[in-house]
């Protein structure tokens, strides 16, 4: 290889490492200009193709098989778009959330949802200390069980992404009002997106009926909020949609850890 060839080489190399960083460091611009495109396009497909256009590198999708991600991974499906799909199984997960994965897998193939597990020393660890259902002793061995399980898993599944997909609604929760469509997240170093944030239960259900998604039987079983078998309960009629989540703990902040966000005001810090 001639000096010149060498001298091409390394700077296509450098050039790629300075694109890397440009884009890291301009992480928050995009992310500002993703928040204010996405409610501007009229359907989920049109905001996954926005997605999939503007972020470079890998776009993880991260599904608990409920409603919302439902809805998500059926428009992934339709745009053909290339996302890295996967769910996070705590080994706690109800029998139809384990078949709904399944229906969804068939439905949607050759669509495949990577299935991401705890690191079983973590687990071992955990239930020596606390004991099987330890995590309804406090707030917080609920929290280091949530960590141990799904956090942790997280983090793993989501290094080296570029955006992380997500099908959080601002009418979930007291906690969930205020998020946005796109926002930089610096802990995972990736832009956040949230394509349905502004989209209503109705149009939620709409959407599902009109595309015959698969979803999860429970939900027609007074379940809108699934998670693990031993921490979800059904909720009564009136109740707040995550009122069957860890339902002996207080209802504000009730929160596994997946989804800590900034206050409104520094979502684009």
């Amino acid at each position: 290889m001639t000096k010149a060839n060498v001298r091409a080489r390394a700077g296509r190399t450098a050039g790629a490492s300075e694109t890397r960083s440009a884009v890291k460091v301009d992480g928050a611009a995009l992310a500002q200009r993703l928040d204010e495109t996405l409610p501007r396009l009229d359907t989920l497909e049109a905001r996954l193709v926005a997605v999939s256009d503007a972020i470079p590198g890998r776009i993880a999708f991260s599904t608990s098989l409920g409603l919302e991600d439902q809805a998500v991974l059926h428009a992934i499906a339709a745009t053909g778009r290339r996302f890295d799909v996967f769910t996070l199984d705590t080994g706690r997960h109800f029998p139809e959330t384990l078949e709904t994965l399944e229906a969804s897998e068939l439905r949607y193939s050759p669509l495949k949802i990577r299935v991401v597990f705890p690191d079983a020393k973590d687990v071992e660890l955990l239930v020596a200390r606390d004991g099987i259902m330890g995590f309804r002793q406090s707030v917080e061995a609920r929290k280091a069980c949530c960590d141990v399980r799904k956090v942790r898993p997280l983090n793993k599944a989501l290094a080296g992404a570029a955006g992380w997909l997500t099908g959080l609604r601002r009418e979930q929760s007291a906690e969930r009002a205020h998020v946005p469509f796109a926002v930089w997240d610096a802990e995972h170093q990736l832009v956040k997106l949230n394509p349905i944030a502004d989209w209503s239960l109705e149009q939620l259900d709409a959407y599902i009926a009109d595309n015959k998604v698969p979803v999860n039987p429970l939900h027609a079983q007074g379940f809108p909020s699934i998670g693990c078998q031993p921490c979800t309960r059904a909720i009564a009629p009136g109740e707040d949609i995550r009122a069957g989540r860890w339902w002996w703990e207080n209802l504000d902040g009730k929160e596994c850890g997946l989804h800590n966000r900034p206050k409104p005001k520094e979502a684009h810090a």
